[in-house]
């Protein structure tokens, strides 16, 4: 008894040291005080809701995450605007039919991938730093996405809607489980493997931790920075071809939220906002405390203004908390 008693601890102790496990905490902290304010009612449809709305916030926390992790400084701020780009695209390439899904997916990757590089063009050839580069960039790309958007009515095919919205299990586990959460789910624990595991991913955590050591070392830096940022502004693509998808069509602010969302799931998930240092299970549970933060505001009858004021305050100051390890 002893013995089980001492390895429960020691296996607590391990778990508490994750840095992910604040961000899952937090959320369930949120979704009970959810359940209570509405006296139980939905609470399971509630975390239905929660997953399916996380993917956007995972898919984009992904790509921040990356770069990110490359060392302080390191931001991707184009990620609405290419949202807001790609999802025109993809739309209108796919003009609602559903033989043209794939091909439509294909032109949102595309425009993500442009984007990326046009960031990394500025960031290196012309010596601007990624804060400034990124937000430069994005006041481009969302000329370019009015351009282009301006007008544009265009439903999602109804297969691609009919599969943001398809869910297994009804019944059993609330309103059921959300396919597109379970991939995206399946595609986190890929992209673990890939930054723990690979080449790729050793090299974005050490540049991280170093620049210069890394180079010295024989790390081809300004190639992984390069896959970093079009790996972003790819995943950033993406978001914006399953929003639109998933609203009913694109629309030039869809990407606002995710200004300061992007940052907040990667810092709240246990991220470190210095570098080298990156936890990408937390963004999951950072995703659904944002999404639970919003529902639970809404249940208490806080008015939209106030409600956008208290998120904001209420991230900023989580992020300032959880800066955490701040490395010179």
């Amino acid at each position: 008894m002893t013995a089980l008693t001492a390895s429960a601890r020691g296996a607590w102790g391990r778990l508490k040291g994750q840095p992910w496990l604040y961000s899952f905490l937090g959320a369930a902290a949120v979704w009970l005080v959810t359940v209570a304010v509405v006296e139980g009612r939905g609470a399971g449809a509630t975390l239905t809701a929660a997953l399916t709305f996380s993917v956007f916030y995972v898919i984009v926390g992904i790509g921040q995450m990356f770069v990110v992790t490359t060392g302080p400084g390191n931001v991707d701020l184009s990620i609405p605007a290419n949202m807001a780009l790609s999802g025109a695209v993809a739309m209108k390439v796919m003009g609602g039919s559903d033989a043209m899904i794939a091909v439509g997916l294909l032109a949102a990757l595309g425009t993500g991938f442009l984007v990326g590089c046009f960031n990394v063009l500025l960031i290196r050839l012309l010596m601007i730093p990624p804060i400034i580069a990124t937000l430069s960039a994005s006041f481009i790309v969302q000329s370019s996405a009015i351009a282009y958007g301006r007008g544009l009515r265009i439903k999602p095919p109804e297969a691609l809607a009919g599969f943001m919205e398809w869910r297994i299990l009804k019944g059993l586990v609330g309103d059921g489980l959300p396919v597109i959460g379970l991939i995206v789910i399946g595609f986190a624990a890929v992209m673990a493997v890939v930054l723990r595991r690979t080449v790729y991913g050793r090299s974005v955590l050490a540049i991280g931790q170093s620049n210069r050591i890394s180079w010295l070392g024989g790390i081809a830096v300004g190639r992984t920075r390069f896959l970093t940022y079009t790996l972003c502004a790819v995943l950033a693509g993406l978001t914006g071809a399953l929003m639109a998808a998933f609203s009913g069509g694109a629309s030039l602010d869809m990407g606002a939220p995710f200004l300061l969302a992007s940052i907040a799931v990667v810092v709240i998930g246990g991220t470190s906002i210095a570098g080298g240092n990156a936890n990408l299970p937390g963004i999951w549970g950072a995703s659904m405390f944002l999404f639970l933060l919003v529902t639970m505001l809404n249940a208490m009858g806080v008015s939209s203004g106030m409600r956008q004021m208290l998120t904001g305050a209420i991230i900023i100051a989580i992020i300032t908390l959880a800066g955490g390890d701040r490395r010179r």
